[in-house]
């Protein structure tokens, strides 16, 4: 009877817990350096699921590995809805990069939904002859195996945009990697190397002054930017099906329970449709997201598609990187 009473008692108790979550601050673990796009992304977002959630949001910057440390640390946290995940497209991509990650992507995480999508340009050195994707692929073709492709680093935004496109092209070009897109930039403005694929978050900047040229878009339709609303997409240049975002989503620890997860889910889209969030996400070039993948299972099905489109490209042209 005792032992009866003391389940029940603790049900009781779980259950008053979860009515009140959160009582205390939560942690969002950002996977990279602070000040880059995903931490600034999370900053944003932090600020609009205090509102929702009426507590303190610490963001915690745990970088390391491609963003795979972050994610480990969230995968082994506490399964109490106090220690959360935000992250890129790499939650994709690692699987394919990596041969000894610490998590499985797709069965150590409750999936809380996606938040945003960063468009790619395709770009150029000012020098460059071609003032269009036509004649810049006409020049691709003229140069094959001579074009120097800049990139931040191996799984980065823009590598994983210059494989694709690559790939897609069938043309071989030369890979110059940066340890990340300032320096990749520097030298794409100063002419050291031709071309690069990068988020529109890296690439506005240089937009206006003719400093680099734009050719083209990765997203499936034009951008509805006016900086940018006149610049073709990739797909109906030739290249079909070519479609890159970074994306970034939460996510929970398995096992958080539905409760917290369905608070987490509430107060993320609330955050996605708070006009100062979707400022500061505009500001970025990003475009918040509106369709089903706010929710659990269709950003779940969307990631699984995303390694599904990404590991065999990763596969055929990276070594893994542990």
């Amino acid at each position: 009877m005792k032992k009866l009473l003391l389940a029940a008692l603790t049900a009781l108790t779980a259950t008053a817990a979860l009515a009140e979550y959160p009582d205390k601050p939560i942690t969002i673990v950002v996977p990279f350096a602070a000040g880059g796009p995903t931490d600034k992304v999370a900053r944003d977002f932090a600020e609009g699921l205090r509102k929702q959630l009426g507590k303190p949001i610490i963001i915690e910057n745990a970088g390391g590995a491609g963003g795979t440390l972050g994610a480990t640390k969230v995968a082994k946290a506490a399964n109490d809805g106090y220690t959360i995940l935000l992250t890129h497209i790499g939650m994709a991509t690692s699987p394919a990069l990596y041969r000894n990650l610490q998590y499985k992507t797709l069965e150590d995480f409750e999936y809380l939904g996606l938040i945003n999508e960063v468009p790619m340009t395709l770009v150029g050195r000012s020098t460059l002859a071609a003032n269009n994707y036509a004649e810049l692929n006409t020049w691709i073709q003229a140069n094959k195996g001579k074009i120097n492709l800049a990139h931040a680093g191996v799984g980065s935004a823009s590598h994983l945009c210059g494989l694709l496109f690559q790939s897609t092209l069938k043309v071989e070009m030369v890979a110059v990697p940066y340890k990340g897109t300032g320096p990749a930039m520097t030298d794409l403005l100063g002419g050291q190397v031709d071309i690069m694929c990068d988020q529109t978050t890296n690439t506005m900047g240089q937009a206006e002054g003719g400093k680099i040229k734009f050719y083209a878009v990765s997203t499936a339709k034009r951008l509805n930017m006016p900086a940018l609303a006149k610049l073709p997409t990739l797909d109906e240049s030739g290249l079909k099906g070519f479609n890159v975002t970074i994306w970034h989503g939460l996510y929970a620890p398995k096992g958080t329970p539905k409760p917290v997860v369905d608070k987490l889910n509430a107060a993320l889209k609330a955050t996605l449709k708070d006009p100062a969030f979707i400022k500061s996400e505009e500001a970025l070039a990003a475009v918040v997201v509106t369709d089903n993948r706010v929710n659990g299972a269709e950003h779940k099905k969307f990631v699984e598609a995303e390694i599904n489109k990404w590991t065999p490209v990763i596969r055929a042209n990276v070594q893994y990187a542990d």
